[in-house]
């Protein structure tokens, strides 16, 4: 079925959970340090970091912008620029991980059962619909993956999907 006419969130949600999947086999088989380690300098990110990332992003526009949920942060917020990227620790790898998983499924709750045309106002002021925010995220993780990919060669010489 071509994406302009996928009448629900389940067209979104199985591009969007590749993305995640990805994300989550390029840290695969890392110990926890391996995964808290800045290895691209002078850039500061790791790949628990972007996993942190994900989920703060994801609930900002699935929950908190698309179904109005009146739900705090995950790990931190946007008011500190980088949405669950700083703060990592390596003893709360497991935690993070769980979080994740458990916000993406929170996330495709929130999108379930809703057409991809049915639209919000966000923060700013702009109409936009499920369908955008689906592409922005597929977007999203696009790129993070490629940097994960990045953060995985140089920790151990091995690349993700």
């Amino acid at each position: 079925m071509r994406w302009a006419s996928c009448p629900n969130a389940g067209c979104g949600r199985g591009r969007l959970n590749q993305h995640r999947e990805t994300l989550l086999s390029t840290c695969a088989g890392l110990d926890p340090a391996q995964l808290a380690r800045t290895t691209v300098e002078p850039s500061d990110p790791t790949l628990l970091g972007l996993v942190r990332h994900r989920a703060e992003v994801e609930r900002w526009w699935f929950r908190r912008s698309f179904a109005g949920e009146a739900v705090g942060n995950v790990f931190t917020g946007p008011a500190d620029g980088n949405e669950g990227l700083d703060g990592v620790r390596a003893a709360d790898a497991e935690r993070d991980f769980a979080r994740f998983r458990a916000e993406a499924g929170a996330c495709d709750a929130a999108a379930a059962g809703h057409g991809l045309d049915e639209s919000f106002v966000s923060s700013g002021g702009v109409r936009l619909s499920l369908r955008w925010v689906y592409l922005v995220m597929i977007q999203e993780y696009a790129r993070h993956n490629g940097h994960a990919d990045l953060l995985r060669e140089r920790t151990d010489g091995r690349t993700g999907d």
